[in-house]
C-alpha cells in the first residue's frame, strides 16, 4: 500500500444498529467524515438502543457474501472493516470473500459483546475466529475483555506485562498488528498498546468523563480501515484514527440522546485533524 489513496472506497461488514450510535451506521458515518466513500454488508439486524440490545437477527450467510460481492465487483474496495459476525456461517461466508477479493487493509474489530454487557454472538466461535480470520486481517483491535476471550487467557490482563503477553498471543497465531483497548477501564487515563513482532508502543489519552461512549470501537476500527490507505503506515493511522475518537467523544459530553450509553459526534470538526502532527502522550 505504497501509493496513498485520498478517497477510499472502504467496505464495512457489520451488524446494523438501530439507534445509529454503532455498527454499520457508526462506520458509515466514520468513514463519509474521513474522506472515504462507505459501502456496507450486514451481518446482522440487531434491535437495540442506549440502553441495551433487545434481540438480534443474523442475516442468512449467502446473503452476507452477495453483498460483499456485488461492491467489490462493481465499486471496488481498498479497505475493509469487520465487525460484528455473530455465527459460524457468516465468518466463513467472511473468510471466502477476503480469500477471493484479497483487500490490501482489512480491519476487524472482534465484537462479541456490546458496552451494555449483551453477548453479540450466537455461539463460542473463538477457535473459527483465531485460526481463520485472524491470519488473513493486518489489525485486529480488541478490548481487555475480547483479548482475553481470543488469547484463551484465565483472567482479563490487568498489568502492562498481561496485557502484552496476550496480544503476543495473537501475534504468533497470525496476527500481524494487535491494538489492545483499554476505554473500557478505570481512572484518569485511558490507555491502549499497540504492538507487532517488532514494535511495542503505548498511546494514553486523558479519560473523559462521559456517559456518551457508544460506539466508540466501530468508531476506531472503521476510522483505521478509512485513514490507513491515506497514510503511509498503520501506526499513523492508529494514531489519527484515535485522535478523531478522542474529539467525537468530547465534542458529545454534553448530548442528550437516550437514557443509557449516548452515541459520539462523528462529524465533529471537519479533516484538518487527519494530517495535523497527531502524537502519543
Amino acid at each position: 500500500m505504497s501509493v496513498l489513496n485520498s478517497n477510499p472506497k472502504v467496505l464495512t461488514i457489520a451488524g446494523s444498529d438501530s439507534s445509529a450510535g454503532a455498527g454499520v451506521q457508526a462506520d458509515l458515518k466514520t468513514i463519509s467524515a474521513l474522506g472515504g466513500y462507505g459501502c456496507c454488508a450486514i451481518t446482522a439486524v440487531t434491535v437495540q438502543n442506549t440502553q441495551g440490545v433487545r434481540s438480534l437477527n443474523p442475516v442468512d450467510a449467502d446473503i452476507i457474501a452477495a453483498q460483499c460481492e456485488a461492491v467489490f465487483d462493481d465499486i471496488g474496495i481498498c479497505s475493509v472493516k469487520i465487525g460484528m459476525l455473530p455465527n459460524i456461517e457468516a465468518i466463513d461466508a467472511v473468510i471466502n470473500i477476503l480469500k477471493k477479493y484479497q483487500p490490501a487493509c482489512v480491519v476487524w474489530d472482534p465484537v462479541m459483546v456490546a458496552t451494555s454487557g449483551d453477548a453479540l454472538v450466537e455461539c463460542d466461535v473463538t477457535n473459527k475466529l483465531i485460526n481463520e480470520l485472524l491470519p488473513i486481517t493486518n489489525i485486529v483491535t480488541p478490548n481487555l475483555h475480547e483479548l482475553c476471550q481470543l488469547s484463551m487467557a484465565d483472567e482479563v490482563a490487568m498489568s502492562d506485562a498481561q496485557i502484552e503477553e496476550q496480544s503476543r498471543i495473537l501475534l504468533d497465531k497470525g496476527a500481524r498488528y494487535v491494538l489492545a483497548k483499554g476505554g473500557h477501564g478505570v481512572g484518569k487515563d485511558a490507555t491502549d498498546w499497540l504492538f507487532t513482532n517488532e514494535i511495542s508502543e503505548k498511546y494514553i489519552k486523558p479519560r473523559i468523563k462521559t456517559n456518551n461512549t457508544h460506539g466508540t470501537g466501530c468508531t476506531l476500527s472503521s476510522a483505521i480501515a478509512c485513514l490507513r490507505p491515506q497514510l503511509p503506515n498503520m501506526q499513523e493511522a492508529v494514531l489519527a484514527a484515535k485522535n478523531y475518537v478522542q474529539i467525537a467523544i468530547a465534542e458529545a459530553v454534553d448530548w442528550q440522546l437516550g437514557k443509557g450509553h449516548g452515541p459520539i459526534d462523528h462529524f465533529h470538526s471537519g479533516r484538518a485533524y487527519r494530517f495535523s502532527g497527531v502524537a502519543k502522550i
